[in-house]
């Protein structure tokens, strides 16, 4: 492979190099929420700001911990953890928000993936579709013993991981119509608990490089409630997914 970092030693996209970052990662998508992130740390400081990928290394309890960002959606995300994993990066938690899908996911909640379904391009160009995408266990179990440690209200669940937000949303006005309406009903018939747009390429590349991968998320709202008349009301603050994140990190060292 072409070395197009001209033997800097860091990583192309993400600027980082092994004695920048820590083994064990957080990721959220907004690199905006990086410096939220950091201040749980110990020391933090910032190591790069590249693109989309902006990255803090700090301490958690006297370990190396780092904060990147992966930016909106698979590819980007799929970079990041190559890139991390690269540098030694061994343990990811993917922290970021959600729409719920299920009546009882409502705005505030928060939700641990077991599963991602492979509603997007990324993926493809690791592993054949009958390939599931799935998280890591240990760091699944964590993330649900630090909600319940907490008293947390929180849903376990496959999530849809998709490429396009406004297909999502507003499915009827696509050329596509017919596929995107007719796949969001099959997904809430199997019982998929939220959408978002990273998961399965990080749990799916992490399957490919040997690295441990979970995912939490705060549930921003709830469509399908919005549909049915019931209440319906919007969350957009992350400190609680992201203190999740940090108690589950915790119990992986």
């Amino acid at each position: 492979m072409i070395d197009y970092a001209q033997g800097s030693g860091k990583q192309y996209h993400t600027n980082v190099g092994p004695d920048d970052i820590g083994k064990y990662v957080i990721m959220p998508g907004d690199p905006k929420r990086c410096r939220k992130i950091a201040d749980c740390l110990d020391d933090a400081r910032l190591v790069a700001d590249v693109r989309e990928f902006v990255t803090y290394t700090g301490r958690l309890d006297g370990v190396k911990v780092s904060v990147t960002s992966t930016g909106i959606g698979g590819p980007s995300a799929a970079i990041a953890i190559e890139e991390l994993s690269k540098c030694g990066a061994h343990t990811f938690i993917r922290v970021g928000t959600c729409g719920g899908m299920q009546d009882d996911v409502m705005g505030g909640d928060l939700v641990i993936a077991t599963g991602a379904i492979r509603m997007e391009g990324t993926t493809k160009e690791y592993a054949p579709i009958e390939y599931p995408a799935v998280p890591d266990f240990d760091v699944t179990c964590a993330l649900v013993d630090a909600a319940k440690e907490k008293n947390l209200r929180f849903h376990t669940g496959v999530v849809q991981s998709k490429d396009s937000f406004f297909g999502q949303h507003e499915p009827e006005v696509m050329p596509v119509s017919y596929e995107l309406e007719n796949k969001w009903q099959a997904w809430l018939r199997m019982g998929a608990v939220a959408s978002e747009m990273e998961s399965a390429a990080l749990f799916i590349a992490g399957s490919f490089l040997r690295v441990r991968v979970g995912a939490c998320f705060l549930v921003l709202a709830n469509q399908e409630r919005a549909k049915k008349g019931l209440p319906n009301e919007q969350a957009h603050d992350t400190d609680s997914a992201i203190r999740l994140a940090i108690d589950g990190l915790r119990k992986l060292f």
